[in-house]
């Protein structure tokens, strides 16, 4: 019997995740947003998921940015709603608007 895959992890090569079928493995998968090919002057979203220490995590990636690259502004936020679960619309809406990239951070 073949298995089933139930979770994807994505390589952050993003040109080269090929997208899944999701008719055929049942399983949705997106690719990533283009890079952007500088970030100074550039908006980024530092999105922390409520996961234990993924707060502290996304202050220091801040602190990161403040010290070596001043010149871009960074956005601290948290991903509402279940930290599983992709119903954070109002959060991807604001990104998309305001953002010029994101960087979604997990910890623990």
């Amino acid at each position: 019997m073949a298995k089933k895959s139930l979770i994807r992890v994505l390589n952050p090569e993003a040109d080269r995740i090929p997208v899944a079928d999701e008719a055929v493995n049942g399983v949705a998968s997106w690719t990533m947003a283009p890079r952007p090919h500088r970030l100074e002057g550039k908006t980024v979203y530092l999105v922390n998921q409520g996961f234990g220490g993924s707060e502290l995590f996304m202050k220091q990636f801040q602190a990161w940015f403040a010290e070596n690259m001043p010149s871009v502004k960074t956005v601290l936020r948290r991903k509402t709603g279940f930290i599983f679960r992709d119903d954070t619309k109002d959060l991807w809406e604001e990104i998309g608007e305001k953002g010029d990239a994101v960087i979604f951070g997990v910890a623990g």
